[in-house]
């Protein structure tokens, strides 16, 4: 399990099979209370890739308690690919999720990745170099878009 300290919150990734039962139970309730409960968009959350051996789990954490998570899956075409990005509406506002995005393309390193935007955070994930991929969907009622980030290569 890797860990990156700054102040009090800590940012880690790890494993499956390196998450403790109440890790894992908070990073579940975290996405079910987002999604689910907040956004209104029942879905089958528990879709079999949490488990998968390539898949990483990062999270941001404060004095035991899950604040934010994404994860990174390997799509069948080798694409790494975020998704599950969340933060309890309390620490939002305050650069979490940009944390947990660095994080994530710091192990992603240089190669390709993708992710399915909410369409109204477009310009936010462009931010990080991502760009719009594809037409707009909907996907449980909420305007989505694939976007993809392709790395520069070194001069």
């Amino acid at each position: 399990m890797a860990t990156s300290d700054a102040s009090e919150t800590r940012v880690r990734v790890a494993a499956f099979e390196e998450l403790s039962t109440d890790l894992l139970y908070q990073i579940l309730r975290l996405r079910v209370d987002v999604f689910v409960v907040e956004q209104r968009c029942p879905y089958p959350d528990l879709d079999g890739r949490d488990t998968d051996p390539t898949t990483r789990h990062v999270w941001a954490e404060r004095d035991g308690a899950v604040l934010g998570y994404l994860r990174i899956v390997v799509e069948p075409d080798g694409t790494p690919r975020i998704g599950r990005v969340c933060v309890v509406p309390q620490a939002r506002g305050a650069g979490l999720a940009s944390r947990l995005l660095r994080t994530a393309l710091d192990l992603i390193a240089d190669r390709p990745v993708v992710l399915h935007a909410q369409a109204h955070l477009t310009e936010y994930y462009g931010r990080f170099g991502f760009t719009v991929a594809g037409p707009t969907y909907l996907e449980d009622g909420i305007p989505h878009v694939m976007m993809r980030r392709v790395p520069t290569p070194a001069r």
